[in-house]
């Protein structure tokens, strides 16, 4: 366990300037408890804005997202249940209809919101699912398991996005699928997220948004992250749900990146000092 927990701890220092989240300086990671048909399901939203509440509508498959916004440009990520709502996704906000990226897989439909406007804004998510897949749960009475979804943490990627200038970059995307599909996967990639999500959600939206007022200032992130992303690569040699190969493979990614940003550099430097 403690070699675990030091493995992870230095991945933390290896992902950070890879993976966006949000800081309470400019947005919030909020949890809601939706109790219906005798079960629990958790709803959660990683956001620059605040989620004061979310109503929900059985008869209606509908959730409503009453969103409170200091910031013109407004992102955020949702994360739904399937065992609540599953099926086809309608959005429609404030009374418009709208249109955000839905990615999803058995557990979970995992929601990406960008929008503009400050001030009070309201999102409603109708369904065509309720309840659909409880019935294939182990054990009915038990409640849905919430540490699941605590292993779920949206995490948005808000440096990659300001960096490369768009949610459906190559390298956003790149990073959404290896933390879903491989890090997500195993017990020690979801200790991984969680863990970073609160280290790393006190400063980067500040890198962020500093990107998007200093054109120079982004590409000096561009120019440092790109060789760590691609890095990351290496991950898709992951076997899924291998606890052994995520720590062996962040291991040797830790090397790795240790050598092209710290070894490397210092010795450029002690040999120049040298001449």
């Amino acid at each position: 366990m403690k070699l675990d927990f030091l493995l992870l701890s230095l991945l933390v220092l290896v992902f950070t300037p890879a993976f966006g989240a949000i800081s309470d300086a400019t947005g919030l990671v909020n949890r809601f408890d939706i109790e219906t048909g005798g079960h629990v399901f958790e709803i959660t939203t990683t956001s620059n804005f605040d989620v004061s509440e979310i109503d929900f509508d059985k008869d209606q498959k509908k959730l409503t997202l009453h969103i409170v916004s200091s910031l013109e440009n407004n992102l955020g990520e949702l994360i739904i249940p399937r065992d609540l709502l599953s099926g086809n996704f309608t959005f429609f906000l404030n009374g418009q209809e709208y249109f955000p990226v839905v990615k999803s897989n058995d557990k979970i439909a995992f929601i990406t919101m960008n929008f503009t406007g400050s001030g009070n804004n309201k999102v409603d998510v109708f369904a065509t699912n309720y309840l659909e897949n409880l019935d294939e749960m182990e054990n009915s009475d038990v409640e849905i398991e919430s540490d699941t979804q605590e292993q779920m943490p949206g995490g948005g990627c808000l440096i990659a996005t300001a960096t490369y200038g768009s949610e459906l970059a190559p390298q956003v995307q790149q990073l959404r699928e290896l933390r879903d599909t491989k890090l997500l996967q195993t017990e020690s990639g979801s200790a991984f997220m969680n863990s970073f999500n609160h280290f790393y959600y006190s400063f980067s939206p500040v890198i962020a948004d500093y990107e998007r007022e200093n054109p120079i200032f982004k590409e000096l992130v561009k120019l440092s992250i790109t060789p760590l992303i691609s890095s990351l690569s290496i991950l898709n040699y992951v076997e899924a749900d291998s606890d052994v190969e995520v720590i062996g493979y962040g291991t040797g990614i830790i090397l790795l990146n240790l050598g092209m940003y710290f070894a490397v550099p210092a010795l450029i430097v002690m040999r120049l000092a040298k001449v």
